[in-house]
């Protein structure tokens, strides 16, 4: 049985991973990623990879950001700015193997697709919560790019009618939701300082949770509408806390989502957890043409 190198580029860490057709991980390694230019991480996937000690004939990687599939560059300005960088050439060149390469959401969700808490679904969405909002989707066993590949990028829904400058930045619907919305609504250094106090019981901190789910709800009211999806996997950072936000989001899902549909989604936690980014590029690698996702097992 064959195996190829899984490659997961966060916004500050990497990780890599030996993984075998069937979904198994023989070997894996995590450190911070090289952010001083596209050859010096190259380079250093490159290490991670001898260090492995397997020999693999084809490679997967998601990036943070987006990926150009038609050239082969990628957009990530929390690793290099705002300017595109011929990166697939570039680690192709470093490890000396073919790469598929596609954004991390859509990493997440063909993970979760292939052996997780989607598995077998063809009309799936991810969503990624942490510092950012993000969405993989797949509909009718097809993932979803857009024209300009940017499909996904749900963190710019806009939930309110009145724009603020963190709006501008980053999207309505992440300056609500995401990590730091949580933070900042008890002034707190941390998302997962405020999980920790609502698990505490703190008033204040269950209250700001609330209000975050609520977003959250709201936004996910959304793509059932629009996607008509038959599971959201819920992942990332800040997700790993699910339970606490479960309820509010289950609420304002069925309040504000077309009815039909919100009655047909069943909303799940990550199963794969922060090995989902790392087996959806395992699966890159072992990926159909035409972008055709192959069958899982049954």
């Amino acid at each position: 049985m064959s195996a190829v190198l899984a490659v997961d580029i966060g916004g500050t860490k990497l990780a890599t991973a030996i993984v075998k057709e069937d979904g198994r991980i023989l070997a894996q390694t995590k450190c911070p990623v090289e952010r001083s230019s596209p050859a010096a991480l190259a380079r250093q996937i490159a290490d991670m990879a001898k260090s492995l000690g397997c020999s693999t004939t084809a490679a997967g990687a998601i990036v943070p950001g987006i990926y150009f599939a038609a050239s082969g560059n990628v957009w990530a300005p929390n690793l290099w700015g705002h300017r595109e960088v011929a990166f697939r050439d570039e680690l192709q060149s470093a490890i000396g193997m073919p790469v598929r390469m596609d954004s991390d959401r859509a990493g997440y969700v063909l993970g979760e697709q292939w052996i997780g808490a989607a598995r077998g679904v063809n009309d799936v969405v991810f969503l990624a919560v942490g510092t950012g909002i993000g969405a993989g989707i797949i509909s009718g066993g097809r993932l979803l790019r857009g024209a300009g590949d940017i499909a996904g990028a749900v963190g710019w829904f806009a939930l309110t009618p009145q724009s603020t400058g963190r709006y501008r930045e980053v999207g309505c619907w992440e300056a609500e939701a995401a990590g730091p919305a949580l933070a900042r609504r008890m002034n707190a250094r941390s998302a997962e300082e405020v999980i920790q106090a609502a698990r505490a019981g703190d008033a204040a901190a269950l209250i700001a949770v609330a209000e975050t789910a609520r977003y959250l709800g709201l936004g996910i009211a959304n793509m059932v509408s629009l996607l008509n999806p038959e599971l959201i996997v819920l992942g990332g950072g800040m997700l790993q806390a699910y339970d606490l936000f479960a309820d509010e989001i289950s609420r304002t899902v069925a309040e504000w989502a077309q009815p039909v549909a919100a009655r047909q989604v069943r909303l799940e936690p990550s199963r794969l957890g922060e090995n989902a980014g790392l087996l959806g590029a395992a699966r890159l690698a072992l990926q159909a043409p035409n972008d055709r996702i192959p069958e899982s097992e049954p």
